[in-house]
């Protein structure tokens, strides 16, 4: 099963999926694809040999490019972690049911356009919630609108500040996101 990652950030979850497959002979971690040349996640894919590929939003949305690469490096299924574009509709169809993303709160709240990263959770931070967590859904044309595939809880205490709940919610992906992943694509088969 030859996975690709997409990412936009610093690439914490990238390297950690790619930790978590690095012994399994039927996983291959087989490209990281960023729309941004200074994510850091590339150099974080470099140091294990990961192929990887920048492609602007431009690029990324001219189907006979992005399928190209697909192709190139037989993509069988993508994770995207921390992308901040939207899959265009062509990449939905031909993954369909193939591609998922994670998302820093427990959907359908705090879902959305603009709905990513630090604005998360001042947004959980604003709602007084007493609970956050992250989300595993299928990549669907409605922004963070995918059916839900698992989801895990940490909770709150009202002195949490946002840089506090993004920790709590980021040390739920680090220990939660990798085997979700491994669980979702052994049932594929």
């Amino acid at each position: 099963m030859n996975i690709a990652i997409f990412v936009s950030g610093s690439g914490t979850n990238c390297e950690n999926i790619i930790r978590h497959f690095a012994d399994n002979p039927k996983v291959c971690i087989a490209l990281v694809l960023s729309n941004r040349a200074d994510a850091y996640a590339l150099v974080r894919a470099k140091k294990y040999n990961v192929p990887t590929v920048v492609m602007n939003k431009t690029e990324f949305n001219q189907e006979d490019k992005l399928m190209a690469l697909m192709h190139e490096y037989e993509i069988d299924f993508i994770v995207l972690a921390g992308f901040l574009l939207m899959a265009p509709g062509f990449l939905i169809d031909a993954y369909d049911h193939r591609m998922i993303n994670i998302h820093p709160a427990l959907l359908p709240k705090y879902g959305g356009k603009g709905m990513y990263g630090m604005h998360v959770h001042e947004a959980v931070k604003a709602a007084g919630e007493k609970e956050t967590g992250m989300t595993v859904h299928w990549v669907s044309r409605i922004c963070d609108g995918g059916e839900i595939i698992a989801q895990f809880s940490t909770p709150l205490s009202p002195e949490d500040t946002p840089d506090d709940i993004a920790a709590k919610e980021h040390v739920l992906e680090q220990k939660y996101f990798p085997q979700t992943i491994e669980k979702i694509i052994s049932e594929l088969k």
